[in-house]
């Protein structure tokens, strides 16, 4: 997590050094551009949300009940929800880190249009899975592959949006990250419109996966879109022409070594082995070394001098999904209602998925308005650190089954204004550390933004779920 964090902050800054100074760009006819990263923002996100909101309709494949001489014959339990977070947020980790090297072998255009044709071809996959019968272990195996694969595409997607998003004027990473906060939501309103039809079980949930296809295919002609827009074609063209002259420039500079000159290749690369030695003052040879080797040592010198100066904010962020993924889904979506009948079917949508979204933005928007307490406050990680309080709060609602822990909330409301405030807090607590990050730090410019770094931040998720998993 805090490499990831780590590296959107170095990242912002290299965008804003390489943007400063560009004042000449074309305008945003029709926001098409912000339109665009709006719809790719939303797409990132599908796979996570589409599959976390549909757990009922996984769980009611997974544990029915059979019936034999007129009695009930119990059931393995797949613990669906506790895998289901494992394998979405593993993967998004793992593949985030693999970025750096896929970034340098895999052109941009084939990580993100590729990742969005694969992500498109597993929906389909589980759409039509709908409709066909299948044993259950088997079809449990088959569901977490499908979860596996298509969030590690979802990473690869997610870190290669977040570098072209990084481009652009920070605005436009504030609408990618809109985006992003509403795909949760957009996912439980199509959950709560296929309850509320009028078809079948296998239909409701047929039309339910078809949406995030459709999306994803909105999302694939959005991107492609980008290229054939003045003002995208601006800045990312312009980005291209700076790092090449500034390698150019950087390659004249160092043209002479021993005698004047620079064995380097025929394109004008230099090697990465050491240069030839020049002679020093007390007329002993000193090596030379590459560029290569220059930037990675300056790498080195920067997350280190950064990692200093941001560690309260990362273990701010890290802490704030550690309490939020260790109950969310994987205990909120067992909760039950009271009130048995048709609100039975819309109880989980609504007042688990549709209010922990909602609020979840709603924490996030709430600090365009209201920053407190200060980056300097001692008060900041002990408000963090006191959401730990949720965890217990949750478990005591109307969770079933349930072995030991008695049931101390079991009203809808109580549940309810729980979840409203757990989501409204992480939604609050992560942006206000994200934007707090780069303040932190000199290296970083006053711009950087906390929706620079919101793309990697379900990658941080990953290190809690494990335990879920041991607790069941």
């Amino acid at each position: 997590m805090v490499t990831v964090l780590l590296s959107g902050l170095l990242f912002t800054r290299a965008s804003y050094v390489r943007m400063k100074g560009q004042t000449d760009a074309p305008q945003d006819r029709g926001c098409l551009v912000g339109i665009s990263f709006f719809i790719l923002g939303l797409g990132t996100l599908l796979p996570w949300n589409f599959f976390m909101t549909a757990s009922l309709y996984f769980q009611g494949r997974l544990n029915t009940t059979e019936w034999s001489n007129g009695t009930a014959v119990e059931r393995k339990e797949y613990h669906f929800n506790n895998w289901m977070t494992l394998l979405s947020q593993l993967p998004l980790l793992l593949f985030t880190l693999l970025n750096s090297i896929l970034y340098q072998r895999i052109s941009e255009a084939m990580r993100i249009a590729g990742s969005l044709v694969f992500i498109l071809l597993l929906f389909i996959l589980t759409a039509v899975l709908v409709k066909v019968p299948m044993e259950e272990d088997r079809f449990f195996s088959v569901t977490m592959a499908t979860i596996w694969f298509i969030n590690s595409f979802g990473a690869v997607l997610q870190g290669s949006l977040f570098g072209l998003v990084g481009l652009l004027p920070q605005k436009y990473s504030t609408v990618f990250m809109s985006g992003q906060g509403l795909a949760g939501t957009f996912a439980a309103i199509a959950m709560l419109l296929a309850i509320a039809s009028d078809a079948d079980s296998e239909s409701a949930a047929l039309g339910y996966f078809i949406t995030p296809c459709v999306g994803t295919v909105i999302t694939l002609f959005s991107y492609l879109l980008l290229p054939r827009l003045e003002f995208a074609q601006y800045h990312l063209n312009k980005s291209s022409k700076y790092e090449a002259d500034t390698t150019d420039e950087l390659l004249k500079e160092s043209s002479t070594v021993e005698n004047g000159k620079l064995k380097g290749h025929a394109n004008g690369s230099v090697s990465s082995s050491l240069a030839e030695a020049k002679p020093g003052p007390d007329g002993n040879k000193q090596a030379f070394l590459s560029l290569e080797q220059v930037e990675k040592t300056q790498a080195k010198a920067s997350v280190i001098e950064v990692f200093r100066k941001i560690w309260v904010m990362a273990f701010c962020v890290t802490f704030v999904f550690t309490v939020t993924l260790s109950v969310f889904p994987a205990v909120t979506a067992d909760v039950k209602t009271i009130f048995p009948g048709k609100w039975e079917r819309f109880f989980l949508s609504v007042c688990c998925f549709l209010i922990f979204n909602i609020n979840d933005w709603l924490g996030r928007t709430i600090t365009t308005f209201i920053r407190w307490p200060r980056k300097e406050s001692p008060l900041f990680p002990v408000l963090v650190i006191s959401r730990v309080v949720f965890v217990p709060l949750l478990m005591l609602c109307n969770v079933q089954e349930r072995s030991f822990l008695p049931v101390y909330f079991p009203h809808d409301a109580a549940f309810t204004v729980i979840m409203a405030l757990f989501s409204v807090s992480s939604g609050y607590f992560v942006c206000l550390s994200m934007s707090y990050a780069p303040q932190s730090s000199p290296l970083l410019p006053p711009e950087g933004s906390c929706l620079d770094m919101h793309a990697h931040e379900y990658t941080h998720m990953h290190t809690h779920t494990d335990l879920e998993v041991k607790r069941r």
